[in-house]
């Protein structure tokens, strides 16, 4: 099994697991490889460094003290309350925001010039488009949602 740190031209990172660097290869020429968050398809794999598990080869050597401390931090008190603060956040932004997609830019700028009333919006915007609504005084906050009628927020 092979685990690949991935990423799309939006810069939205995420894992992809495959059979074989050949099954990579496959399905990353065939598009079937789609970023989670904003379903593009020119996703490439970054730079990864292997982990070689050789104290548990080596016979008659105990492991580290430091056995299972990965579990304890991802199953930590406070990591368990900051995952649900960001669930409870995304859920917030998306119950009380209008999706505009890829009309985001311009909806920013109608709101910003008042051409319509001021509400929230969330959308996709390129890191050029973002750039230039922050020359003209427009902030914007990047939050990477998940894509609704993919995954549920839990």
């Amino acid at each position: 099994m092979k685990v690949y740190n991935l990423a799309c031209e939006q810069n939205h990172r995420f894992e992809g697991w495959f059979a074989s660097e050949e099954d990579f290869v496959s399905q990353s020429a065939g598009q079937q490889i789609v970023c989670p968050v904003c379903d593009s398809f020119k996703v490439g794999k970054l730079p990864s460094a292997p982990h070689l598990n050789l104290s548990a080869a080596r016979p008659g050597r105990a492991r580290p003290d430091t056995e299972g401390a990965g579990d304890n931090h991802s199953n930590s008190p406070a990591v368990t309350q900051f995952k649900q603060r960001l669930q409870d956040m995304a859920r917030h932004v998306m119950e009380n925001t209008e999706d505009v997609g890829e009309d985001f830019a311009e909806e920013a700028r109608r709101i910003h010039y008042k051409e319509v009333p001021e509400h929230g919006i969330r959308g996709v915007a390129s890191q050029e488009q973002c750039e230039e609504l922050a020359e003209e005084g427009i902030e914007v906050f990047q939050l990477p949602l998940p894509v609704p009628h993919k995954q549920t927020l839990q």
